[in-house]
């Protein structure tokens, strides 16, 4: 009886053994590839997530000249309007100004005068 439970014993632990070693040998490819294929997505997120920083940063960059430029238009479209009051309000006192004759003529004539040619 021990002898028969001893057999049955070493049977059982030859299979565990012989089941341990099949499911290793059968596995043991599969889960080397899965580790490959997990280090390769993390260095191909590794990646992406380094070119997304650097596009951030190049919008950003974008975004601040963007700004600049804006200031810069805002400032010369101000100083433009300033100068520009010079000129206005010589139109606007060609455009006041009353003479007789051909309207040509006349409209040259004021225009040397403003010149002061």
């Amino acid at each position: 009886m021990v002898l028969r439970l001893a057999g049955g014993g070493l049977l059982i632990l030859l299979g565990i053994v012989v089941g341990i070693w099949v499911t290793a040998y059968h596995f043991r490819p599969l889960l080397d590839g899965a580790q490959e294929q997990s280090t390769q997505y993390k260095a191909a997120r590794d990646n992406l997530a380094g070119l997304a920083q650097e596009q951030g940063k190049a919008l950003g960059d974008l975004v601040l000249a963007a700004n600049a430029r804006q200031a810069r238009v805002e400032q010369v479209v101000q100083e433009a309007s300033t100068q520009a009051q010079v000129d206005y309000a010589a139109a606007n006192r060609l455009q006041q100004e009353r003479t007789g004759g051909d309207q040509c003529v006349a409209a040259g004539s004021i225009i040397d005068q403003e010149l002061g040619l």
